[in-house]
C-alpha cells in the first residue's frame, strides 16, 4: 500500500516535470520577459475584455462592469486600511458591485435606490459597532460611489441607444480615454518641459496635458456619427474637453491617494500594470462627466 508521503512526493514530481516540460516548449520571446512586454500582453488582455464585453451586450457588460467595481472597490480600501483607516469592506464592496446590476434593472432608480441602501446599512453599522468611526463610515461610503455609482454611468449609457449603437458609444468612450492617455505620454515624453503637478504625479507635464486633451477632442468627434445620437461637433468637442479634464482628475485622485498611503501601485492583479483601480481611475470620472453632458445636452434620451 502506497504511504500518504510517497504519494504526494510522486504527484509533485509530476508536475514538476509537467513545468519543465512547457517551459522547454515556450517560445523563447515568451521567457524571461522584459517590462514592456508583460505591459502590453497584459494590456492586451484588458483591452480584448472590455471590447468584448462592451460589444456583447447589456447584460455581459453590466456584469463586467460589476465585477470591475467590486475589484476597485476592494484595492481602494486595501490602500486606504494602510493609512489607519478602518473601512468595512464588506459593506462598501458588496455595495460598489450592485450599482451597475441596479442600473441595468431601474436605471437611475435604481443608483439612486443602492445609494440609500448603502447609506442605511453603514448607520447601522456605525450605530451598533462601537470601533467604527465616523472616518471609517465616510471611506466605506467613497470607496463604493467612487467605484460602483460611477462606472454604473456606463451601463446607463449603453441602454440609452439601440443595439449595437449603445455598445459603439461604449467603445468609442474607452477609445477617447485611451487616446487622452496615449498621446499625454507620448507628446509629454517628447516635448514635456513643464511639470503639472510635481508632489502628486511628477510624470505628467502640460504639453502631454495638452495633447491628451486635443486627441480626447478629435476622438470625441465620432460620436456625432453614431446613429440614434443628437450631438453636434461643437457639442462633441466641448464635452470631449470636459472628459479631457475629468479623466486627469481622476488620474490625479487616484496618484493623491496612493501617494498618501505609500502605495506605488493600488494592487497586483494585471502584472507590469499594477491593479485594475490603477487602470480605471480616468474612466470612473470620464463614464460620469460623459453620462451627465449628454443627458444636459439631450444628446441620449433619459434611462430612467
Amino acid at each position: 500500500m502506497v504511504e500518504p508521503e510517497a504519494e504526494a512526493d510522486a504527484e509533485r514530481r509530476r508536475v514538476e516535470r509537467l513545468k519543465s516540460f512547457a517551459y522547454q516548449k515556450t517560445p523563447s520571446t515568451f521567457k524571461n520577459a522584459s517590462d514592456l512586454q508583460i505591459r502590453t500582453r497584459t494590456g492586451v488582455v484588458y483591452v480584448a475584455l472590455c471590447v468584448a464585453a462592451m460589444l456583447a451586450g447589456d447584460l455581459p457588460a453590466m456584469v463586467f462592469l460589476a465585477g470591475v467595481s467590486a475589484i476597485c472597490a476592494a484595492e481602494f480600501f486595501y490602500m486606504l486600511r494602510s493609512d489607519a483607516k478602518m473601512p468595512n469592506e464588506w459593506i462598501g464592496t458588496v455595495g460598489a458591485a450592485m450599482f451597475p446590476p441596479a442600473a441595468y434593472l431601474w436605471g437611475l432608480q435604481g443608483i439612486m435606490l443602492v445609494a440609500m441602501l448603502l447609506l442605511a446599512a453603514l448607520t447601522v453599522w456605525y450605530v451598533f459597532w462601537n470601533r467604527a468611526r465616523m472616518q471609517d463610515v465616510g471611506v466605506s461610503l467613497l470607496g463604493a460611489l467612487y467605484t460602483g455609482m460611477q462606472l454604473s454611468f456606463i451601463v446607463l449609457l449603453r441602454m440609452a441607444l439601440p443595439e449595437p449603437h449603445g455598445g459603439t458609444a461604449v467603445l468609442l468612450l474607452f477609445i477617447t480615454i485611451w487616446s487622452n492617455d496615449v498621446f499625454a505620454y507620448l507628446v509629454g515624453r517628447r516635448f514635456g518641459r513643464h511639470k503639472m503637478a510635481p508632489r502628486t504625479s511628477p510624470n505628467k507635464s502640460w504639453e502631454g496635458f495638452v495633447g491628451g486633451l486635443a486627441a480626447c477632442m478629435a476622438a470625441w468627434c465620432g460620436f456625432a456619427f453614431i446613429p440614434g445620437m443628437s450631438i453636434t461637433i461643437v457639442q462633441a468637442l466641448f464635452i470631449g474637453l470636459a472628459c479631457g479634464l475629468a479623466g486627469v482628475l481622476g488620474d490625479l485622485c487616484e496618484s493623491r491617494i496612493k501617494r498618501s498611503v505609500g502605495f506605488k501601485d493600488s494592487g497586483t492583479i494585471m502584472p507590469g500594470h499594477g491593479g485594475l483601480f490603477d487602470r480605471c481611475d480616468s474612466l470612473m470620472t470620464t463614464a460620469t462627466a460623459a453620462f451627465a453632458l449628454l443627458t444636459i445636452f439631450r444628446c441620449i434620451p433619459l434611462v430612467r
